[in-house]
């Protein structure tokens, strides 16, 4: 794990990363606080952690390569919206989720544009694969390029 004792270095390393759906060299910058990102011009990796407004990185979505965010319990969905709201606005580096995620929160988290995954507790990698195949088609728009059933049956 990353020193967590530096005030505004946080984050994951890359071994720390279970489930990873891109191919391109995965990050190993520091991540910073979303604060210290915004008063440096050199940092290439933020840590979201809730409570941050992660429209404040779009002005800067051209120099991050990844976006971490921290799920620290199962029932905390705000990074959801994090996650959609910076694939909305452009942004295609790795988005990794952190934290407390679990085998049934994967498949919708893959929706919202997290592509890669370093939760707290491994996960089973066959109870993931059966999560993201249990349903083979979505049912509402999100930020993934999935074409609604709805919009299928009227193509």
């Amino acid at each position: 794990m990353a020193d967590h004792n530096a005030a505004n270095i946080a984050g994951t390393s890359p071994d720390d990363v279970q489930f990873r759906f891109r191919d391109d060299e995965v990050a190993d910058h520091a991540q910073v606080t979303v604060d210290a990102f915004l008063d440096q011009s050199n940092a290439a990796a933020v840590r979201i952690e809730p409570g941050d407004d992660a429209r404040a990185l779009i002005p800067h979505l051209d120099r991050l390569r990844l976006v971490e965010i921290n799920f620290p319990v199962f029932g905390d969905g705000r990074g959801y919206s994090a996650a959609r709201i910076l694939r909305e606005a452009g942004y295609d580096g790795e988005m990794r989720a952190v934290g407390d995620v679990l085998v049934d929160q994967v498949a919708y988290m893959r929706r919202c544009g997290f592509d890669a995954f370093a939760p707290d507790k491994p996960l089973d990698e066959s109870d993931v694969q059966a999560a993201l195949e249990r349903w083979p088609y979505a049912y509402q728009a999100a930020a993934d390029a999935e074409k609604p059933i709805w919009a299928r049956r009227h193509a």
